[in-house]
């Protein structure tokens, strides 16, 4: 795709994603209208993407469940945009991975600003100089392509275990807590649900143990988080 943005609009209705995608084109981006969730998935598999704005209420596959693949699959910022304003959704859609929830009606210049800032950010945190290639005893993570390998064979990591396994490679020596985690990842605040990140590095731990069981990789620091295992 080269430097030009394009984002995937996923709504169904033709009023409001025309309207979306003018704001894009007015931000300088290139948007691609789609109106149904199967419709999307097919665009999802065709290229990458450097950002979705999703409905929830969708024909064909409901906006949850894209999102829930998007989030084990790839590493792009989505924002949800949905009549739905209860906050157990909105809530449970960004722990499923949204990285922002507008609800509708929705402010134009609001969503404007929010697109650009969103792709500020995932720009300025996949470009940061000298960091391509992470390695760590037998796993070297290619930043570039997103791909996690273990003695040269590639493991299948969720967005979230990726991002997980990165900071660890990032900062070697570094004990993480789980609220250094949790924050640092899902980008909310944490409130002690401990049984999401044991989840997740318990998920790494097995997966990187399916290839090498004779090593061990991330150690528990009793009473204080987690660190690689040098």
């Amino acid at each position: 795709m080269g430097e030009q943005i394009h984002i995937l609009v996923v709504e169904d209705n033709d009023d409001i994603n025309q309207l979306l995608c003018n704001i894009i084109k007015k931000n300088g981006y290139h948007p691609q209208p789609v109106y149904s969730g199967t419709e999307a998935m097919l665009y999802l598999e065709k290229q990458e993407w450097d950002m979705l704005l999703l409905d929830l209420m969708l024909p064909g596959m409901s906006g949850d469940e894209i999102l829930t693949k998007i989030a084990e699959q790839r590493n792009i910022p989505v924002i949800i945009i949905s009549a739905k304003i209860d906050q157990e959704t909105k809530i449970g859609m960004l722990r499923t991975g949204a990285d922002d929830y507008i609800t509708k009606p929705f402010d134009i210049e609001e969503v404007s600003a929010r697109i650009d800032s969103h792709l500020r950010r995932y720009q300025r945190i996949n470009k940061r100089p000298n960091t391509k290639r992470l390695k760590h005893k037998d796993i070297e993570i290619d930043q570039e392509a997103k791909a996690v390998f273990l003695q040269e064979k590639q493991l299948n990591f969720t967005a979230r275990e990726y991002e997980i396994l990165v900071l660890f490679l990032s900062s070697p020596k570094k004990v993480f807590t789980k609220k250094n985690l949790f924050e640092s990842v899902w980008k909310e605040a944490f409130y002690g649900d401990d049984n999401t990140m044991n989840v997740h590095i318990s998920n790494i731990r097995n997966k990187l143990a399916a290839i090498n069981p004779d090593e061990q990789y991330i150690e528990t620091v009793w009473g204080m988080g987690y660190r690689l295992k040098t």
